[in-house]
């Protein structure tokens, strides 16, 4: 087993943070029915630990998060480094935050037409739990979120 390094408790938001942008490609877990669901995302916007992920109307994700709308992120980094977000996944509705979205996102532009394309959603994940965890340490830290 590696040998794990200490974490300054005071750098822990930042390391995570670190971590979250080397992985790029968080797995977002979602329920359906009793049975869980893992997928690979594309965030399209993050602001510290809070995660916006793009989605159409008619993938399993919507009717998914529709009826429960508790999920989790999960980063893992190439050291193996994990972020674990747990959080409640919201329709963004603010017309403003979702144009400064589309105006940085160019796959949106390509693939969509325009920010009012019907089928876009964008979910805003609100953490109510962030937990980090050194490659294979066997022991995750919490995270503040603020």
């Amino acid at each position: 087993m590696p040998e794990t390094k200490t974490i300054d408790p005071d750098k822990l938001p930042d390391i995570a943070k670190e971590c979250m942008k080397l992985a790029k490609f968080p797995q977002l877990a979602t329920i359906e029915n009793d049975r869980p669901r893992l997928r690979p995302v594309s965030p399209v916007k993050t602001d510290q630990f809070t995660v916006y992920v793009a989605n159409l109307k008619n993938y399993g994700k919507t009717a998914q998060i529709e009826a429960n709308p508790n999920v989790e992120l999960c980063y893992m980094s190439p050291d193996h480094d994990q972020v674990r977000i747990a959080g409640t996944a919201e329709i963004l509705e603010e017309e403003k935050e979702i144009q400064e979205i589309w105006n940085s996102n160019p796959l949106l532009r390509k693939y969509l037409g325009s920010p009012d394309n019907p089928e876009l959603i964008i979910y805003k994940i609100i953490p109510s739990s962030v937990r980090f965890m050194r490659e294979w340490a066997l022991e995750y830290y919490d995270v503040p979120i603020n």
